[in-house]
């Protein structure tokens, strides 16, 4: 006699839905996705009217985003475990729901600290969700088929900060800063009703949620936090003035660090002794997984692409609103054709990376997106709107080519077992690399324009100010050109093969 099948279970809806399950899945999964990344982007076109709002200096104002990315890349390990504990669905919709709080709860907010506190709700819902899409390829999905669907997904999930900008550029001069947060809902919303009909209830594997298993590993996740959070502030209080306390913070950031690799390795080598069986918690990272160099030079390109392209993001609207003298809205229009450009390289080079090197693919990428922050250096007052759009298609092309293909190329030979640990590691590597970079960027560019006799906080722009933009371009250039070095060590190797007998 076979078990009953359980309603909302993987086999359950595998057999209502049969082949079309897999693309429903996906579509569920992507709105949600895309509701994250939009929350992580859109408040960008907006931090220089929140700025004058709560009169913040760009030190303090930069933490809208950065609080966001710290929030995000520390719940990116603790996605592994409540996907065991609570299967996907319920997973899913707590993250959804903490998400709609948080956009709505920032948009009512009267006070900078409640603003910072909606930010890291809305980052700790994006970052559990982030990961879980690139699990379902990876188990979901044939490998001939992974390219293909990453692609799909991929111009679904950019669409969103390609028009989130536009969109939230027009509301912002309308209708203030407050309306973008509240962008974030209809996509909460939707993504939680077709939760409900395509997204299984079991865990990875397609096995029913243990809620009786492991608990969570809390004291990795306090070391994590503190780190993360001890080495963002240590960037900030590197420029405030303030050596002895960024150095003290630096100090605490790299303890934490080695606590946690230290914490990580000893629950692990505990869990093999007794066979896994240990009531103890489960390492939140298992580093078993930098065994495969495939996949321990992906974490390393995550991270330095993470660092130029989160660093960017928070950039490019500052530049083109505060250097260029540009309308919020203008500034959305502007990036409009490059984030459509960015969807239709995404599905074609989701489709070569079936068939072609990822190291290939990512390293393209890499000298694009590098290329674009050079010429960027060109761009002036005097400069045509046509030139500004091109540097900024040129690297959006460079993206296309990177996200579908760094994950495939960094997972590719990653025992199955270890794909939501994987999964959720190059993920956490990628954010801490861009918590990192919007930090550094803001840095660097109170550093250059303090150098330069400048300040964000005059309204009129100058040669002075063009010239601090322009310096912190070409860092950002340089970092993504240093990521193609590791990005040729994705290559499979391959064995030779033995001589043919006489």
């Amino acid at each position: 006699m076979t078990d009953p099948v359980v309603p909302g279970s993987l086999a359950a809806l595998q057999a209502r839905y049969g082949e079309r399950h897999r693309w429903l899945l996906l579509l569920s999964l992507m709105i949600g996705t895309m509701a994250s990344v939009m929350s992580s982007t859109i408040v960008n076109v907006a931090i220089p009217d929140m700025s004058q709002h709560f009169a913040l200096g760009q030190d303090r104002a930069h933490w809208v985003s950065s609080g966001f990315m710290a929030a995000m890349t520390v719940s990116m390990l603790t996605t592994p475990w409540l996907l065991a504990r609570f299967g996907y669905r319920q997973t899913y919709l707590i993250c959804m729901w903490l998400l709609l709080l948080g956009g709505i709860g920032g948009g009512f907010s009267n006070h900078f600290g409640l603003v910072l506190v909606a930010r890291a709700c809305e980052g700790l819902a994006a970052g559990v969700v982030q990961p879980i899409p690139a699990i379902i390829i990876l188990r979901a999905f044939a490998q001939n088929e992974q390219g293909r669907a990453s692609g799909i997904f991929g111009m679904g999930v950019v669409l969103a900060p390609a028009i989130g900008p536009s969109i939230g550029g027009v509301l912002v001069d309308w209708f203030g800063w407050r309306s973008i947060f509240f962008m974030v809902a209809p996509f909460c919303v939707v993504s939680m009703w077709l939760a409900y009909k395509f997204v299984p209830i079991t865990a990875p594997g397609g096995v029913a949620a243990d809620r009786g298993g492991a608990p969570l590993d809390w004291i990795g996740l306090l070391l994590a936090t503190a780190g993360t959070l001890s080495l963002l502030n240590g960037l900030v209080h590197l420029h405030d003035g303030a050596p002895l306390l960024a150095g003290g913070l630096l100090v605490i950031a790299t303890v934490s660090c080695a606590g946690f690799v230290w914490w990580e390795r000893r629950i692990a080598r505990a869990g093999n002794t007794t066979g896994g069986a240990t009531r103890g918690a489960a390492p939140l990272m298992s580093f078993d997984l930098f065994g495969y160099r495939q996949f321990a030079m992906g974490t390393v390109v995550a991270f330095i692409y993470g660092t130029a392209l989160f660093g960017s993001t928070y950039l490019l609207p500052v530049f083109m609103q505060r250097g260029l003298v540009l309308s919020p809205s203008y500034v959305g229009t502007i990036l409009l054709p490059a984030g459509f450009i960015l969807a239709g390289t995404i599905a074609l080079v989701g489709r070569l990376a079936d068939h072609q090197p990822a190291h290939r693919l990512v390293s393209i990428g890499l000298l694009l997106l590098a290329s674009s922050f050079a010429l960027m250096v060109t761009v002036n007052t005097t400069t045509s709107l046509f030139v500004l759009v091109s540097w900024a298609i040129i690297g959006r092309v460079g993206l296309g080519f990177i996200l579908p293909s760094l994950n495939l190329g960094a997972m590719r030979g990653v025992d199955r077992a270890l794909i939501p640990q994987g999964a959720s590691v190059i993920n956490f590597m990628r954010m801490l690399g861009g918590a990192i970079g919007v930090s550094l960027c803001g840095i660097l560019l109170e550093w250059r324009l303090a150098a330069h006799g400048d300040s964000l906080t005059t309204l009129a722009t100058s040669n002075a100010r063009l010239d601090a933009f322009d310096e912190v371009f070409w860092v950002v250039a340089g970092i993504c050109a240093v990521a193609i070095v590791a990005a040729w060590q994705l290559r499979e190797r391959t064995v030779p093969e033995p001589p043919a007998a006489n």
